[in-house]
């Protein structure tokens, strides 16, 4: 329960600086006629939606697993991320289309200044946001909350990037290059969508792969065959096959292993298994783990 309400705390609190965000950049790309704010503000609403769906479904998340459920809900999670992803994909497809436009077709004068400075605040007010977003988080190993953790952190990178962009643009009004100035906010547009999108895409490949149940990383894999080999050799199992997959937060690990001698001492495998459900959770939080003895 505890975890729970940590989790809708954190998503609470960025889903109302986002909304805020989302306001004052869709303000000011009016006023200010940027691309690049326009961009930012779409990528904030979007992710407001998202937020809003899931605020709805945390408690699912915390059920725990039933005969008649016996993955829990863990899937859902996976689901609405892969809904994420794919939203996220369209909206930037349709905004870079109309920007790619816009700078065919001359580009687009701004105030490098103004904008430099409005990017200076928003980043700043991304670092307090995300610096309070990762110390409530300490307690907690939710992928939805580390995906918003990594969407502030980008903001960070994005909005003081441009910042520093943009006070740099100005002085190319002074020098040869300014006939570059008209076409610097379109070019700002298109490379927050190449800094933003590989990260969204890669979101949304994890997510498939946990409805799947495909495997999770190599390097996770194998820190869980350590864990486990040590332990077992304590009890001489003999571990033969890992079937590790992912759903949602949630990791599932059957170990089939083998032992030298004709029979089995229930209690040694109760001890295994304990020892290992221990261990493993220790590293990885949610997670259930099985042994299973092969003939």
């Amino acid at each position: 329960m505890i975890n729970e309400k940590n989790e809708k705390n954190i998503l609470l609190m960025s889903f109302f600086a986002g909304l805020i965000f989302a306001i004052v950049e869709f303000v000011f790309s009016i006023y200010s006629h940027s691309q690049s704010a326009l961009m930012d503000a779409v990528y904030d609403a979007s992710e407001l939606v998202f937020i809003a769906l899931l605020l709805f479904l945390t408690p699912l998340f915390h059920k725990p697993i039933s005969e008649k459920h016996p993955y829990g809900y863990f899937q859902v999670e996976s689901v609405f991320l892969i809904i994420k992803g794919f939203m996220m994909v369209s909206v930037t497809v349709g905004v870079s289309a109309q920007v790619i436009e816009s700078a065919l077709s001359g580009g687009n004068p701004v105030n490098g200044i103004q904008i430099a400075l409005f990017q200076l605040i928003l980043g700043i007010a991304s670092v307090v946001v995300y610096c309070i977003m990762k110390r409530m988080n300490r307690s907690l190993s939710s992928p939805t909350v580390k995906a918003e953790l990594l969407e502030w952190k980008l903001d960070i990178a994005y909005s003081l990037g441009m910042s520093g962009a943009f006070w740099a643009s100005t002085f190319l009004e002074k020098t040869s290059l300014a006939f570059i100035a008209p076409y610097f906010d379109p070019i700002m547009a298109v490379l927050v969508v190449v800094f933003m999108l590989p990260e969204t895409v890669k979101i949304l490949w994890n997510a498939i792969k946990d409805v799947f149940l495909f495997s999770p990383d190599e390097q996770i894999v194998n820190q869980i065959k350590d864990i486990c080999s040590d332990i077992m050799r304590e009890k001489n199992f003999v571990p033969s096959f890992f079937d590790v997959t992912r759903t949602g937060r949630h990791l599932w690990i059957s170990i089939y292993f083998r032992i030298p001698e004709s029979s089995l001492c229930v209690s040694d495998l109760k001890i295994v298994t304990d020892k290992i459900n221990e261990q493993v959770s220790s590293s990885f939080n949610e997670c259930t783990c099985e042994l299973i003895l092969m003939p």
